[in-house]
């Protein structure tokens, strides 16, 4: 179930949008200002974001720049700014849709199904996706590099296979050890330090032209593919 965050300071739009989404399977969580939303943004690591721009606290504008540094998480614009100048700053600011309103639930979720499907964080069907000469297989658990399987202990295997699923996304420490590690974990944060050394070891011959996993520093890890 593909979780969407709705970021919207009007309750009614905001309900009708999260039951227009339930409708159609998606798990939807709910922002209502600008500071909650870059909150639960980095907390629930959405596959979507609806986004108004006309926001308490924070506006949608530095939400979408927040967003952006983080990873590349698809979003939609909502907002009653239909002026040209605003669609272009959007787009240009790294949205990947634009819905003026008054607009129809119906269109928005047709949009959200649409971006959802452009975007490029999809594994295909068989849970096997290539990047490069990666080869990755989320339903075997396995890696391989130009067709030799990777030894990874089953910590570190795990901490792989979620970081590829989710390709130029950033994760902290914490998130990481939440994610993978589980809430009862009581030990250091350097775990993951570790974990990721020993990652890039194993991964040495993978080519940097194709991906790598890269050091955020002050915002944490990033399995950073090419395009």
């Amino acid at each position: 179930m593909e979780k969407v965050l709705v970021v919207e300071d009007e309750v009614p739009i905001n309900q009708v949008l999260k039951v227009y989404l339930q409708k159609e399977g998606y798990q939807v969580v709910q922002a209502f200002d600008g500071n909650e939303a870059i909150r639960l943004f980095q907390q629930e690591l959405p596959a979507l974001v609806l986004l108004d721009i006309m926001l308490p606290e924070t506006n949608g504008w530095k939400i979408l720049e927040e967003i952006r540094m983080i990873g590349s998480c698809p979003v939609i614009m909502l907002t009653a700014l239909d002026e040209i100048t605003y669609r272009l700053n959007g787009l240009k600011g790294g949205a990947d849709d634009y819905i003026t309103k008054p607009f129809i639930a119906d269109e928005v979720v047709a949009r959200v199904q649409a971006v959802l499907r452009r975007s490029g964080n999809k594994t295909k069907p068989d849970g096997v996706k290539r990047f490069g000469q990666l080869t990755v297989n989320w339903k075997s658990h396995s890696v391989s590099l130009y067709g030799v399987t990777i030894p990874l202990s089953p910590r570190d295997l795990a901490l792989f296979l979620f970081l590829s699923q989710h390709p130029n996304q950033t994760f902290t420490r914490e998130q990481l050890l939440d994610r993978v590690w589980g809430m009862d974990y009581d030990g250091s944060d350097r775990a993951v330090d570790l974990a990721v050394k020993r990652i890039r070891k194993a991964l040495g011959e993978w080519s940097i032209h194709e991906g790598e996993i890269k050091t955020l520093r002050g915002l944490g890890y990033q399995f950073c593919v090419k395009d």
